[in-house]
């Protein structure tokens, strides 16, 4: 082990996955003489931004070892979601939609495992490092970045056959499994397999399954001339979701748009209805029928991280419930933000009277606001309010199809895909990851695609659970266990 930088006895954090030991619980700010320990939880759009906040706005205070940034992920990324649908499509690459946490973060530590359990009466994180070595991590600010994890409902056989669309592996394990559907389907000589494997569903109408199924659609359809025994009209896609109306957020004009192109496409939309049961090779729903298929694609929305829901706080619709400071109530060195995290809207007529909704923009910008307010809480200044005004929202069809509402402003076709596309680039961290991108879309625009089954994930189980890694989180009882064995 290094020298210990943290000026404490016994907890040195001086290199990632070095061990964290227990120390006593401490209050103060930077008049003491013991570094202060902030721990991030998570590194998305609202833990990566919080982090390069902090450390910028705490650079003297880190120059001197004053404080000590910590953050906790199980990858050495972050992951940029909204483009998801085109690495499973092959419009871009995997690494594309990455962002390297060791070019991202210059100053703070980086502890590579996951925070399966918080004690906030000890204030301390226990993390399962990736080693699978359990350790604790004592901080005396916390910010809970945890993100979110796909939700799931207590339908028959969704779970066994259910794949979801929420991290790299299960963006790279659909488009094998797509592939090799249509593949097998050329390979086969009975009907009723043939119908099975080339039918294709996908629950929720959201932004995410709206957009997984239109760029899938356009893979299978263009990979087609690859396979000359299949009838293209055998490859049917379907996008089910309970709503009257497909992303009811874009207003209905738009809604119903993008609705008439997705028809027009062949593919087909059953709203009002959900789903009563899944094979592995169909799909009953609710108001009776049954679709032939071997792919169901699970996107019916997402639900904050089982971690937040094993603290014994507040919780609204799922999330934690804090102010509009982002801090915790009751526990004024807690702060909360993105997916995790139910945050008053003060846009809302009148103010406060919703919850911001857990989308990208509005993780990155309560990530400026939380990373302000740990400083001013250790530097005794007053906090800030978290407010603000929705900027739009944009929907890639593939292509050249999108609609957008950019500012008000509803714009589809080619230049809603310009607009769309533009917002990506301007969203992405760093400009490494934007020249990827771009380079991969005109490689695909000029190249195509090469219709190539990676392979890497053959032979492992689709179950969401096991690729988003949920089953890993403490609970209570575990948690009492390891608070008894401290003291």
């Amino acid at each position: 082990m290094g020298p210990d930088v943290s000026g404490r006895e016994g907890v040195a954090v001086t290199a990632p996955g070095e061990d964290f030991a227990e120390r006593p619980d401490r209050q103060g700010g930077f008049n003491q003489m013991s570094a202060q320990r902030i721990v991030v939880v998570g590194a998305g759009f609202a833990g990566l931004k919080c982090v390069q906040r902090l450390e910028r706005e705490l650079k003297d205070e880190l120059a001197r070892n004053e404080v000590e940034i910590v953050v906790v992920n199980p990858h050495d990324y972050m992951l940029y979601l909204p483009l998801l649908p085109q690495v499973a499509a092959g419009v871009i690459t995997a690494q594309s939609v990455t962002v390297p946490l060791p070019r991202a973060i210059k100053r703070a530590q980086r502890l590579p495992g996951q925070v399966v359990g918080l004690d906030l009466e000890r204030k301390v994180a226990v993390v399962k490092k990736i080693s699978e070595d359990v350790v604790d991590l004592p901080y005396d600010r916390l910010v809970i970045a945890a993100g979110s994890v796909t939700r799931q409902f207590d339908i028959k056989g969704l779970e066994e056959h259910g794949l979801g669309m929420k991290n790299l592996g299960e963006a790279a394990y659909l488009r094998d499994h797509v592939l090799s559907q249509l593949e097998l389907a050329n390979a086969s000589t009975d009907p009723e397999e043939r119908a099975a494997r080339c039918g294709f569903v996908v629950v929720g109408g959201g932004y995410a399954g709206t957009e997984t199924a239109a760029c899938l659609e356009l893979l299978t359809d263009a990979a087609m001339k690859r396979f000359p025994r299949l009838d293209p009209t055998l490859v049917k896609w379907t996008l089910v979701d309970i709503a009257p109306r497909l992303m009811p957020e874009l207003g209905q004009r738009l809604g119903e748009e993008a609705l008439d192109l997705l028809r027009r496409r062949g593919i087909g939309i059953r709203l009002e209805t959900g789903v009563e049961e899944v094979t592995d090779s169909s799909v009953t729903l609710t108001d009776g029928s049954t679709i032939p298929t071997k792919t169901l694609v699970w996107t019916a929305g997402v639900t904050a991280s089982p971690l937040v829901k094993m603290l014994g706080v507040e919780l609204v619709r799922g999330r934690v419930k804090c102010g509009t400071d982002l801090r915790l109530e009751g526990y004024e060195d807690v702060f909360v933000l993105g997916d995790a995290a139910a945050v008053p809207d003060l846009t809302a007529d009148p103010p406060g009277s919703a919850l911001c909704p857990p989308t990208a923009q509005h993780a990155t910008r309560q990530a400026v606001i939380a990373a302000d307010n740990v400083v001013a809480s250790l530097r005794g200044q007053p906090l800030r309010e978290y407010k603000h005004h929705d900027l739009g929202l944009v929907v890639d069809l593939g292509g050249t199809q999108a609609v957008a509402h950019p500012l008000k402003l509803r714009l589809t076709g080619v230049i809603a895909q310009a607009v769309t596309r533009g917002y990506h680039l301007y969203a992405l961290p760093l400009q490494r990851t934007r020249m990827r991108v771009i380079f991969n879309w005109i490689l695909h625009l000029f190249g195509g695609d090469d219709f190539i089954r990676i392979g890497f994930l053959a032979g492992r189980k689709s179950e969401t659970s096991s690729f988003e890694e949920t089953r890993d989180y403490l609970s209570e009882e575990e948690m009492a266990k390891r608070a008894t064995a401290a003291s």
